[in-house]
């Protein structure tokens, strides 16, 4: 199936597309030598593989294969920001003004597939990204499905939302995943119903659903906001990173606080989220001075 869609601005696909990306070999996330991106997921609960082109016109074109191929070229235009108001949005610190110029195609999607979104948020939480992409990428080869179509190797569907609390904890220890994420995995898929309801709620009463959930915090309900309710306000209190990158952009300071953070992202409430992304598109981070964290490996312990 096939669809075309004329966005009413300019859109970045593969810029907009990259926060639903968990990692360089993610199995539900690839662009092709052509640049286009090739998505799996679970639109209604059935499998679909969707490739998303832009073309020199401006039009973007979607192709998809599978049962639920239907739901998600319908889908489409909002994970590509069909829905995003930049409206109260006026930047006026240079950098981040910069960005806004620069990016005009960066904006803010949804998708309304909650577990889609917080089984790989769990997975980010306190560990580096090397540890979370390897872990999103052995439990989906394992009890992903094949992608439909002729999608490119190696791409897998994710589990059926209810799956994710039958796989045994052994499972999620041999791919390398901890016990304090895999037993949020677990709870979060035993209130499935009640957390994928949150799609079609506001982004407050889903925020409060999804931090009901023990083990899912401030940073976790953030995560998913923005990218199953295309937030634009959600910062991700609690980043390792974020509140040095917001710092850096906006003072020159190398070191950052949450509270600092918000500080002076207060002036774009409303669009804190935004702000963020443009901020790290257009590369406003420290220099690194000092070593990665360590990359631990939970399967020996």
């Amino acid at each position: 199936m096939e669809r075309t869609w004329r966005p009413r601005r300019p859109v970045d696909v593969l810029a907009t597309l990259a926060a639903h990306r968990r990692g360089p070999y993610d199995p539900t996330f690839q662009i092709d030598a052509r640049g286009r991106v090739w998505r799996t997921c679970r639109p209604g609960g059935e499998p679909a593989t969707v490739c998303v082109a832009r073309s020199a016109g401006g039009e973007v074109t979607a192709t998809a294969w599978g049962p639920g191929a239907a739901a998600a070229l319908d889908a489409v235009p909002q994970w590509l920001g069909s829905d995003d108001e930049l409206e109260g949005f006026s930047p006026q610190h240079p950098v981040l003004a910069d960005a806004f110029r620069r990016f005009p195609g960066v904006l803010i999607g949804r998708t309304g597939l909650v577990m889609e979104a917080l089984v790989p948020a769990i997975l980010e939480q306190k560990v580096t990204g090397t540890e979370a992409f390897r872990g999103w990428m052995r439990l989906l080869r394992k009890f992903g499905s094949p992608a439909p179509g002729p999608a490119p190797a190696r791409m897998r569907v994710v589990p059926a939302s209810e799956l994710w609390a039958k796989i045994p904890s052994w499972e999620y220890h041999q791919a390398g995943v901890g016990p304090q994420r895999a037993r949020t995995i677990v709870t979060a898929g035993r209130h499935v119903s009640q957390l994928e309801e949150t799609a079609s709620l506001g982004t407050a009463e889903a925020d409060r659903r999804l931090r009901a959930v023990p083990g899912i915090g401030v940073w976790t309900s953030a995560e998913v906001r923005q990218r199953v309710f295309g937030d634009p306000d959600a910062v991700s209190v609690g980043d390792y990173g974020l509140p040095h990158a917001v710092t850096y952009a906006f003072t020159g300071e190398r070191r950052g606080s949450d509270e600092l953070m918000l500080e002076l992202l207060e002036p774009y409430r409303g669009h804190r989220h935004r702000a963020c992304v443009l901020l790290l598109r257009a590369g406003a981070t420290p220099p690194r001075r000092g070593p990665r964290a360590p990359v631990r490996d939970f399967r020996g312990m």
